[in-house]
């Protein structure tokens, strides 16, 4: 954490800081206490509030990302695969795991099963599980408005990555604290990569995808750890960050074209399903995030192999009558009233 300058300005030009405020008066908890205390000045510095950590850690980040394309082709065929195993694990850590099972519980999960979803997460590392799946509960519940933690009316840069540039809201706090999270915190899975997580992360994030081109065909570690981490993780980052800027801004909204999220076949592709947002935001519940099974969706693929193995169980499906319903009564048009697969599967 840091020092902050003993002035600070907003863009209307009012001067809001008088004094420093130290690094322990960062804290979520102590700003917070300074707020409801009713600290003018903490109140107005958290609503500037750059994180100039996380500004400086993203900067060093994609500067490696970028380098890394250059290692690309000295670099072993084996590590090009190794690397895109990896993404697809970390994709399915955030899509299977702390999205689709976690935040909104669209199909149940054997141990086995959570604590693979769990690992894979650690190797996202987009905070654990827990934070995760709330602030996304938030998203849902406040979508578009200031306890939305990527609020999407506050500009692309914002929705996509500039959300971890400032402090949160504090109405992202507030409605945080009211949501019912019983479920998380009585999975012990969840609770154990909580508790674990800064060195889960090393392990799944960096030492694993590094050390394994290395030790087994004898790739260098600094290609390894340029491809299977730092490219990997940043790709990875920035395709998940798509599903909160480009779908909710670019694309159309067959289902409810009142709300702002966008079906985005661009986004789908990167983001192994994630994409028919306009969908997902109808019927958050629907363990597929989408009316179409299993076309162009690799993670409700995984999740059908999961059940067909055991593993997983009870997924939560729209009927078809009520998807229809809902095209007729909200959406743009953009869709036919029924679409071929149905069609198929009647």
């Amino acid at each position: 954490m840091v020092s902050v300058p003993d002035a600070g300005v907003l863009q209307d030009g009012e001067t809001v800081v008088e004094g420093p405020i130290g690094p322990e008066d960062w804290s979520e908890m102590a700003m917070e206490a300074r707020c409801q205390a009713g600290d003018e000045k903490a109140d107005r510095w958290r609503t500037l509030g750059i994180v100039w950590r996380n500004v400086i850690l993203m900067a060093l980040l994609h500067i490696g990302a970028v380098y890394s394309i250059l290692v690309i082709p000295r670099a072993r065929p084996l590590t090009w695969v190794w690397s895109y195993v990896c993404f697809i694990v970390t994709a399915l850590g955030v899509t299977a795991g702390a999205h689709r099972l976690w935040s909104h519980r669209s199909y149940r999960a054997k141990l086995p099963l959570r604590v693979f979803l769990a690992a894979a997460n650690s190797m996202a590392f987009q905070n654990d599980i827990y934070e995760w799946a709330r602030d996304h509960r938030v998203h849902h519940k406040f979508s578009e408005t200031d306890a939305d933690p990527h609020n999407a009316t506050r500009g692309f840069f914002f929705a996509h990555i500039g959300w971890l540039f400032v402090r949160k809201h504090r109405d992202v706090i507030e409605k945080g604290k009211k949501l019912d999270v019983t479920d998380l915190l009585a999975d012990p899975v969840v609770q154990f990569q909580r508790r674990y997580y800064k060195t889960s992360v090393l392990i799944m994030c960096f030492l694993v995808p590094t050390v394994v081109p290395w030790y087994f065909w004898g790739e260098t570690l600094w290609n390894s750890y340029f491809l299977a981490s730092i490219l990997r993780y940043t790709v990875s980052l920035n395709v998940t960050w798509l599903v909160n800027s480009a779908a909710h801004m670019y694309g159309n909204r067959p289902y409810d074209q009142n709300i702002s999220p966008r079906e985005n076949r661009w986004v789908t592709f990167g983001a192994i399903g994630e994409g028919f947002h306009n969908f997902h935001h109808t019927f958050p519940f629907d363990y597929s995030t989408s009316e179409f099974g299993l076309r162009f969706n690799p993670t409700t693929c995984f999740i059908d192999l999961m059940c067909w193995m055991g593993l997983a169980s009870n997924r939560k499906k729209a009927s078809v009558e009520i998807i229809q319903s809902r095209k007729l009564r909200t959406g743009d048009g953009s869709y036919g009233a029924v679409n071929s697969t149905q069609e198929k599967e009647a």
